[in-house]
């Protein structure tokens, strides 16, 4: 307890803030008990001639009215100086205290009637009493205020010979007693309950900040960013444009997938790095979710924000080593700037998501600033995914069949399977309008399921000879059960497996998926065939020829009738068909429109030919006329021009 006395006892100086403040809280008490005191003082005067008991009236009268004046002035005055605050406190208390102390001693030793005498004594129990729990905050006060009301008044008590006075002496030190043990209950549990809401305030604002940020990276989270994007976009609109870099990692997934979630998680934090160091000090960044970043910035122009973008893409591109993993990771970023794009956070966000999308489009690891025609790009791709979902119900697709020839023969050996689409109000649309829209939103799988179902059905009616080819998406692959889905089309259309081709892009095989793998391995041992589609395009690796059980290969139509189709060309085919031909493999030439191009493909050595030059694409009921036509009359001579 002395502890208290003398030392300052609370938890921090928080604490210490909210108890002192509580001191100059609700004066109107402090008034009503100054003005009681006085007014008792004043009583207790009037029944004395004595002038030591009419001056300590007067002094605890002024001292009473300096307190109630201090109560209203000194919190604004002094503000947050708990030290004088505490100081200048006391020293109106302990005044106030002692007078009214003496002011009971002197009616007392100067023996005042006993109404007088009870009036004041009774007044300062009282206020004692009231002190003890008001100023209980601070129990040096609460104490010290009672030692001087108190002791004055049992000093001039005890020197009076009647037992009665004396008796009252002790019954005053034991009420002491109590009040000061009040007092000091009333301290622990009101710093008890300080520092217990001290602490949930920590725990709060450290929930907060645990809500708000990233677990993975320690980035603020998507929660975060919205309301620290919000809380900066307020500060900054005044001073400058803003720049909002949206993120996307390539092929993220791939990483998660052959390495697993741990080194996943390795390579976000370290991209979390990067974008730290080659940020703006004053950037918000964070994790927006998945293999996505979002860093805004305060920019003087556009041009400095392409400046920061190239910077950000050099960094999150830099390979990057995980334990014995060497690792490229590459980005594409999305880019929208305040106030142009956008005037709030919201508008900006879809701006920047917009232009990351188009930058994934354009072939990934590139940034794009938005531009206000990808919204109405954006509203074009969503109706066609809308209408293409229906488009499968209303039977608004078709297949077309265009002829693969032998070179040599002129005789159809294979179609290739074509979907067209022939909207009701809109026309005709080209696959190049949907296709795309089908393998971002997934709509692929069902398209290509139905295309392959189709395609075998129409194969079923043509000769045993003529095979079908039909082009797979990488999602078609590598969804669940898909080698399944094949060979049940081909069950149900009754068409023998071996007929069935299935044409394979090199995009297809450069993530080296395991499903991938799996999905080729399980067809082919089926009987089913693969072709190597729009070979030279890509990498034109070899490995990939002498891994995969590729019976095909189809060299792509820019070799052919391209702007850039010459001697080159026809070197590269040339070395391909001897190649393939080493290999016991068939070459397919694409776009062939003159006879001048087939004669000059069969000359390098292709073995097939398809283009405009032998047919467009027709319906399946042309397709098995031409085939009919072909079985009753061919003349080679003619059909090669």
């Amino acid at each position: 307890m002395l502890r208290v006395l003398f030392r300052t006892n609370a938890i921090d100086d928080r604490v210490r803030r909210i108890l002192v403040a509580n001191l100059y809280t609700k004066p109107g008490a402090l008034f009503l008990g100054a003005a009681n005191g006085v007014i008792a003082a004043l009583i207790a005067a009037s029944y004395s001639k004595v002038p030591a008991i009419f001056d300590v009236a007067v002094l605890l009268s002024v001292i009473g009215a300096l307190r109630v004046v201090m109560a209203l002035v000194l919190p604004r005055v002094v503000k947050r100086d708990t030290v004088w605050l505490e100081r200048l406190y006391q020293l109106g208390a302990f005044s106030f205290c002692l007078m009214v102390g003496i002011l009971g001693g002197l009616t007392v030793e100067f023996g005042l009637p006993g109404a007088a005498q009870m009036l004041i004594i009774c007044y300062a129990i009282g206020y004692a009493s009231g002190m003890s729990s008001r100023n209980a905050g601070r129990p040096a006060i609460a104490i010290w205020g009672m030692v001087l009301t108190f002791v004055p008044i049992c000093a001039a008590l005890l020197r009076q010979p009647d037992l009665a006075y004396r008796a009252l002496a002790v019954a005053i030190g034991i009420a002491f007693l109590g009040m000061m043990a009040i007092a000091f209950q009333i301290f622990r549990t009101l710093r008890d309950s300080v520092a217990a809401a001290e602490t949930s305030a920590r725990l709060a604002e450290k929930m907060q900040v645990l809500a708000r940020s990233d677990v993975v990276t320690g980035l603020l989270n998507r929660a975060g960013l919205n309301h620290y994007l919000v809380e900066h976009l307020a500060r900054w609109r005044q001073h400058s444009n803003i720049a909002l870099f949206w993120f996307d990692l390539d092929k993220f997934k791939e990483v998660n997938d052959a390495l697993g979630h741990q080194t996943g998680d390795r390579v976000l934090c370290e991209v979390a790095q990067r974008l730290r160091r080659q940020s703006k000090p004053d950037s918000v960044i964070g994790r927006f979710g998945g293999d996505e970043f979002i860093l805004a910035c305060e920019v003087r122009d556009r041009r400095e924000a392409e400046t920061i973008a190239l910077s950000l893409l050099g960094e999150v591109s830099r390979p990057l080593r995980i334990d014995e993993n060497r690792l490229e990771i590459a980005c594409s970023m999305g880019i929208s700037v305040y106030p142009d794009d956008g005037q709030d956070i919201e508008t900006l966000m879809q701006g920047a998501d917009l232009a990351l999308y188009h930058a994934k489009v354009n072939g990934r690891n590139q940034a794009n600033f938005f531009d206000p025609a990808m919204t109405r790009e954006l509203v074009r791709r969503r109706e066609i995914e809308a209408e293409l979902r229906l488009a499968l119900q209303r039977d608004e697709l078709s297949i077309f069949f265009q002829p693969i020839v032998d070179l040599k023969s002129g005789k159809i050996r294979a179609f290739e399977a074509l979907v067209r689409w022939f909207h009701p109000e809109k026309g005709e649309l080209r696959p190049d309008e949907f296709i795309p829209v089908a393998e971002e939103t997934g709509a692929i799988i069902t398209l290509g399921n139905w295309i392959t179902a189709q395609a075998a059905r129409a194969a079923a009616q043509w000769p045993d000879d003529i095979t079908v080819a039909v082009n797979l998406s990488p999602l078609q692959i590598k969804a669940p059960g898909a080698a399944l889905g094949i060979l049940n089309a081909l069950r149900e259309a009754r068409l023998s497996r071996s007929r069935l081709e299935l044409e394979i892009t090199e995009t297809v095989l450069l993530d080296h998926s395991k499903q991938t793998d799996d999905f080729m391995a399980e067809l082919s041992a089926a009987g089913v065939r693969f072709a190597l589609d729009d070979f030279g395009t890509g990498y034109s690796s070899l490995g990939y020829i002498n891994k995969y059980p590729f019976g095909k290969i189809k060299v792509d139509r820019s070799f052919v009738s391209g702007v850039n189709a010459g001697k080159k060309s026809e070197a590269i085919i040339r070395a391909v068909s001897e190649m393939a031909s080493t290999l016991d493999m068939a070459i397919v030439a694409e776009g062939l429109e003159t006879i001048e191009q087939v004669n000059a493909v069969r000359a390098a050595g292709c073995t097939l030919g398809q283009g405009y030059y032998f047919s467009r694409a027709v319906p399946d009921y042309l397709a098995g006329m031409l085939l009919a036509q072909e079985r009753e009359k061919l003349n080679p001579q003619r059909a090669l021009g």
